[in-house]
C-alpha cells in the first residue's frame, strides 16, 4: 500500500508581533487526498496548537521570490537566501516564520514525489472528491 501522506519537522524561528523570538518545533504535513494544500503545526506555548492550511504553490514560489496578498505571505530571505519567511496574518495578529529554505525545499521535493506538481486532479482524484461532496449532502 503506498503512503498517502508526507510529513516533515522542523525547528523555525519565531517572531510575534511584539518583537520577541524564539525557535519552535514545526509540523508539516501533505496528503494526498488535498494534493494543493500543505498544513503547517506549531505550539506557540501555554499548550496551545496552531495549525495553517496554504497552497502548496505558495510555498514552491515563495522558496524563490515574494509570494501572497493575504493571511500568509512567504518570501525568501538573507543575502545568500538560505531562509525563507513565512508570515502568518489573523485577527489576533501576525506571526513571522523563518525556515531553513533547504528543508522546505527537501519537504515539497517529497510531496512532489507523492502528487507531482501539476498532476493533482488525476481521474481517481475527481473521483475521490465528488464521492466525498456527494457523500456531505
Amino acid at each position: 500500500m503506498q503512503h498517502r501522506t508526507v510529513l516533515g519537522h522542523m525547528v523555525m524561528e519565531i517572531a510575534s508581533s511584539t518583537g520577541s523570538t524564539r525557535l519552535i518545533l514545526v509540523d508539516l504535513a501533505y496528503v494526498a487526498d488535498d494534493p494543493y494544500a500543505v498544513q503547517l503545526t506549531f505550539r506557540p506555548g501555554h499548550g496551545a496548537r496552531v495549525t495553517w492550511y496554504f497552497a502548496r504553490e505558495l510555498l514552491i514560489d515563495g522558496l524563490s521570490r515574494a509570494v501572497g496578498e493575504g493571511d500568509v505571505r512567504i518570501r525568501p530571505t538573507g543575502d545568500d537566501l538560505s531562509e525563507t519567511s513565512i508570515a502568518l496574518h489573523s485577527s489576533f495578529g501576525c506571526v513571522l516564520l523563518l525556515a531553513s529554505s533547504r528543508s522546505l525545499n527537501a519537504f515539497l521535493d517529497r510531496t512532489d514525489s507523492l502528487v507531482p506538481v501539476g498532476q493533482e486532479l488525476t481521474e481517481q482524484h475527481i473521483d475521490a472528491q465528488l464521492e466525498k461532496i456527494l457523500r456531505e449532502r
